[in-house]
């Protein structure tokens, strides 16, 4: 995966070992986006499916959002560092709620305006145009932040 660099500096030295930061926290930005992608999809979708307007569209695409990237996040480090699911949250939670925030705040910001989540269904070429606009926004707006948070160990690299 995109993210092996990342993965690869164990023990948080990832901003100490010599990797460029401005890669290592695209890369981590990338394995993040995955998460959201796959629960803001899947609650745009279902919202758009079933009608239920703007606001509760976006509610049901950020807590899937976080439940599908906070879900990614601590698989990896259940695995590969042996912890419990506890043991893993405390090491991921304030890196993961601060980009998963940032990301949804611009995903779904860049879906309302170009209108995609008020399509009146995922076969609207509408609601694909969103999508395609609100992931390269939540990058961009994810990017910079979990740079600032990898610099100073508040996000581990996973």
């Amino acid at each position: 995966m995109a993210h092996s660099e990342c993965q690869n500096k164990e023990h948080h030295t990832h901003h100490h070992s010599g990797a460029n930061p401005i890669v290592t926290s695209a890369q981590a930005t990338l394995h993040c986006l995955t998460g959201c992608v796959i629960g803001e999809v899947t609650g745009l979708a279902i919202g758009v499916t079933l009608g239920i307007g703007v606001w509760p569209t976006i509610i049901l695409a950020t807590v899937l959002a976080y439940i599908s990237g906070f879900t990614l996040g601590l698989l990896p480090v259940m695995r590969r560092q042996k912890k419990t699911f506890w043991q893993a949250l405390k090491l991921i939670w304030v890196g993961e709620a601060i980009s998963i925030g940032v990301m949804e705040i611009a995903m779904n910001s860049a879906d309302y305006m170009v209108g995609g989540m008020q399509a009146g269904s995922v076969l609207s070429p509408m609601f694909w145009i969103g999508i395609a606009v609100a992931v390269p926004a939540g990058f961009l707006a994810a990017w910079p932040v979990n740079w600032w948070l990898l610099s100073r160990d508040l996000k581990k690299c996973h």
